[in-house]
Order: structure tokens, then sequence, then C-alpha cells
């Protein structure tokens, strides 16, 4: 286990009152080994930051301050981007040439190639010297790049969920690729802080939906990181869910085996290997399905594990909190990373329950 250094990093996020901001400050705030010292805004610039989220009083004492990257680089030694798409890719050049580490929270920097990028999110980039630098923050499967990263794109929610349920019967050869189906549902909170109408207790209790159906820009993600895993170009198919709650993801991946006598005992030991050193990963016992209360306010995925001896097919579900796992505590384990430190520092790792 690493040692927390004597001197704390200093440490600023751009973005700070969304909902991915909050929460990194409070995972940063109470991190050992962290000086937050800069919140950025946009609209909430000049506003003291418990005036936005009254409960941290006592315990965060920052204003939000404009976004000045010279500032910025001056104060920090670390920068977590938590912006809407298409805003940290005119941040982080110079950022990183000012000697600042970059993790950025949006598609950005996700993708090897940029012309996939502009292709689902529009944009004009000429990044592309910076884009090359980037390592995808998934650290159960890049976790060595990670470490030597100066540039992070960490993964959206929604492939999060997907791909730690994926990456074993595809790394492994278990699965046939052009079989996969993936159904996702996602609490409100995934849709952020923005006022929406769909977003609306009026509009969402009591009712479930999909959206983004066959065009959700997280398709790509996952296709790219699933064709890196075989070798091969792969399409998924994936549809979201928005559900009436405020945290979680469920994510059920369908494939059909291609060894069709695989029991569901074997893949439990395959997973089991496969994710034996990943402190963040549980993969439960026979018979035991992931709910999304379990990971709430934590860093940890929950998988279950089943397979249909009629269809031939493995059916696997992975539960997270899209805020935690899904977006901002796994951009403090991929800081951890990439800083020297130990993988769980600073992370929750049991919920509240019920």
């Amino acid at each position: 286990m690493s040692e927390i250094p004597v001197e704390k990093i200093s440490v600023g996020i751009v973005g700070a009152s969304g909902y991915g901001g909050v929460q990194l400050v409070r995972l940063l705030t109470e991190h050992p080994a962290v000086d937050l010292t800069y919140l950025g805004g946009d609209s909430s610039a000049g506003q003291d930051y418990t005036e936005i989220y009254p409960h941290l009083v006592g315990r965060v004492d920052l204003n939000v301050e404009p976004v000045d990257l010279e500032v910025i680089a001056s104060r920090c030694q670390v920068v977590f981007l938590s912006l809407p798409n298409g805003l940290a890719y005119n941040m982080a050049p110079l950022l990183l040439e000012k000697g600042c580490k970059v993790l950025d929270l949006s598609a950005d920097y996700r993708f090897d190639n940029l012309d996939t990028y502009q292709a689902w999110y529009g944009g004009d980039r000429h990044d592309h010297g910076t884009a090359a630098q980037a390592v995808y923050g998934l650290p159960e499967l890049f976790r060595d790049q990670i470490r030597t990263a100066r540039l992070i794109g960490c993964p959206g929610c929604y492939p999060t969920a997907s791909l730690l349920g994926i990456a074993p019967l595809l790394k492994q050869g278990l699965a046939q690729p052009e079989t996969l189906v993936i159904d996702a549902k996602s609490g409100t909170s995934g849709g952020g802080r923005v006022a929406k109408t769909g977003m609306l207790l009026a509009e969402a209790s009591n009712s479930l939906a999909a959206y983004g159906v066959a065009r959700h820009r997280h398709t790509p993600e996952i296709e790219q990181i699933c064709s890196h895993l075989t070798r091969n170009e792969v399409l998924v198919q994936f549809t979201p869910h928005l559900i009436p709650m405020v945290r979680g993801i469920l994510s059920t991946i369908y494939a059909t085996l291609r060894d069709p006598g695989l029991v569901r005992d074997d893949l439990l030991t395959i997973y089991g290997a496969f994710y034996r050193s990943s402190p963040w990963v549980t993969v439960l016992p026979n018979g035991i399905y992931p709910q999304t209360k379990w990971a709430w306010g934590t860093n940890r995925c929950f998988l279950g594990l089943e397979t249909d001896p009629r269809t031939g097919r493995v059916i696997v579900m992975s539960a997270i909190d899209n805020l935690m796992k899904g977006q901002a505590s796994q951009a403090v384990q991929c800081f951890n990373l990439m800083m020297g430190l130990d993988e769980s520092l600073g992370l929750p790792a049991v919920t509240f329950y019920p």
C-alpha cells in the first residue's frame, strides 16, 4: 500500500456546482492526500459554495470562481473537469502545457478516433495531439496505463456498468460479440442538475421509459472498448431507460455463449478470477442478483450471473451508483492511481441500508 504524501496534492474542480461536481467536492474534501484549492463555475461564479449546497456548511470553505485557466494552473497540480461535453477540449491542452494533470469527466477524451466523437457529439476538434495522450479511465481494464497518464478520459456511467459486465466474456472469448444486447436503466440524476421537463417529478414519477433508442451517445463508447477487448470491430444493441429514482444504474447484458455447455458456476469462477485484483468489483454468489441500492453512495460495482440452457445465453446484471462509480468516485479512483496512491484511498465502500 502506498504512503500518503507529507505535502498534500493541490486539486481543483471546474464545473463544481453540478451533480458530478458536488460528489467530487465531497470526496476530495475528505481525501487524506488532497488539498482542494479551487472550485470553478460559470453561472455559479461568485457564490459561496455552501450557498449552492448548504449541507456542506462547515465542511467546505471555498467560493466558486470564474474559470481562468492561468489561475487554475498556478494553484493546482491536478484538475478535474466536470463539464458538459464539448468544453474540456478547449481547456485540457493548456492545462497540460502548464504542467497540470487532468481528469475529464465528459466524453471529450474517451475516444481513440476524434471522427467518432465528432459524428456523435459534434464540435470541431483540432486537439489530436492532446487526445492521443488520453487514457480511458476504467481502472479494472486499464490500470497500468492510468498509473503513467497525464490525461484521463473518464468513462460514462452506462459504459462503466455495461463494460464491467461484458469484459470477462469478451476478453476470455466466452461469448459471440455480435449477439451482445444491453438493456440498462438509470435514475434521474444521470440527466444532470439543469432543469429539464422530462426530469420533473410530475413527468418521471410512476413511469418507465426508453430513450435514445438505437442512437444513444454511449453506444460508440461501449463499442470502442468491446472492440479493444476482442481486437475486432464489435457492434452492440444498447437501449437505456429512465427509471423514477434518484441514483443508480442496473445494466442487464445478454449474449450467446460460444460453448452452450458453460453453466453459472463456470462463469462465476471465471469472473472471480478476472476481477480478483479489482477491489471495487463484487461478483455475487450463486442465485444472488444485484440491486442498485447496494451500490448507492459507493464506488462499488455488483455483478450477478445466470445462464439459460434453453437459449444458450448468458445474462449478466451489473449495478452501480451512476454518480459515483459511474462518474465522480471512479475519477477519484483514477486520480489515486495516477498519483501513486492506494487505489481505494478516500473512497466509500459500504452503503447506508436501507
